[in-house]
């Protein structure tokens, strides 16, 4: 039999009895399991309810209720399911119920994780504005050729952002890195995690023929590790290996210009004893490195630039073609010209180095 007394007639939303169980306290508004007052509650506990009492949704009490707003307002307002994706992440992270290719790259990590470590300085750091990304074929092979530049690889991270993020098909830019990176610790395990691989033909062309979209920087260390004066001019893109590698899969060439980059790290000279006795390929004295110690690594806030161009065909050349030393020269030197006299036009174009 139901009480009479003030606060008595609490029940829970969903027909369920009080709280634990117990009666309603006389003079104690009553309130639902699901925010709600009961029929027979007090004004003071319709009050309660209308200011969003704990929800039905796990939440038991005022506590869950704060937690949950923090949490929609960090998380967004599908955070219980963004919680939920992650911790199922986690589960097939330490149960290896994941997969990887032949090459090491693991689609899952890298894009719920990696790529959510570098969208942060390609969106807000370095600002990048992405022009021609449907130049980029929706499906089947592709070789990416740019531009090679900054100290550090920074470009060819933010050119992998740029077309995991804005390519209308959502492709994967597989990068071809050199030997180094393949022997420094930890970082040739995340390397090959994202999709990265040692740049050499045979693994292009693997790549190529499976349909993937490969990216390449043919001016290799003599681009990324050029003096500050020589910023925006292209190096040597070598014997044109890459354009022969497209001929014999028969996939387009699409020319990629970074403007941003050569400011990020100025560099302004090449402690070259130093770069010999660590391994390296060049030792970068800029402005703030290494004179500010750790802190002279925090790139410079540039606003990048990343444009790709109009696809080069290469599937109308015979067979033999790739073993044309002319053919292949042209084409290399067509690439190269092409991406060369797009950094000008987007030098012309940027109103400021950082704005």
């Amino acid at each position: 039999m139901e009480g009479t007394g003030p606060g008595a007639g609490a029940r829970a939303g969903d027909g369920a009895g009080a709280q634990g169980g117990q009666g309603a306290v006389p003079g104690i508004p009553a309130q639902s399991a699901g925010g709600r007052a009961g029929p027979g509650a007090g004004p003071g506990a319709q009050a309660g309810a209308a200011d969003g009492g704990p929800s039905g949704a796990g939440a038991s009490g005022p506590g869950g209720s704060v937690l949950g707003a923090v949490a929609e307002r960090v998380l967004g307002a599908d955070w219980d399911r963004r919680v939920a994706s992650g911790l199922a992440f986690l589960r097939r992270r330490v149960t290896g119920d994941y997969e990887v290719d032949e090459f090491g790259y693991d689609a899952e990590l890298t894009d719920q994780v990696l790529m959510s470590l570098l969208r942060p300085l390609y969106e807000r750091y370095f600002r990048v504005e992405v022009r021609g990304i449907e130049n980029i074929p929706a499906e089947g092979g592709a070789l990416v050729v740019s531009n090679h530049s900054g100290t550090l690889p920074l470009d060819a991270l933010m050119t992998q952002v740029a077309v995991h993020d804005h390519h209308p098909a959502g492709r994967h830019l597989r990068l071809l890195a050199a030997d180094l990176v393949f022997v420094l610790p930890l970082v040739n395990e995340l390397a090959r995690k994202a999709g990265h691989t040692l740049a050499c033909a045979e693994d292009a062309e693997v790549l190529l023929e499976r349909g993937e979209v490969v990216g390449v920087m043919p001016e290799g260390f003599k681009g990324i590790g050029k003096p500050f004066a020589d910023r925006y001019k292209l190096q040597r893109f070598g014997r044109g290996g890459f354009v022969a590698t497209a001929l014999k899969t028969k996939v387009p060439i699409v020319p990629c210009s970074v403007v941003g980059a050569e400011e990020t790290y100025p560099m302004l000279g090449n402690a070259r004893t130093v770069a010999r006795l660590l391994g390296l390929p060049y030792f970068p004295l800029t402005p703030t490195f290494p004179w500010f110690g750790p802190a002279g690594l925090v790139p410079l806030p540039t606003k990048w630039a990343i444009q790709f161009g109009e696809p080069i065909a290469t599937d109308g050349y015979p067979p033999e073609a790739a073993e044309d030393p002319m053919l292949v020269f042209n084409l290399t030197d067509q690439v190269r010209e092409t991406i060369q006299h797009t950094l000008y036009e987007l030098l012309v174009q940027r109103r400021s180095v950082f704005f």
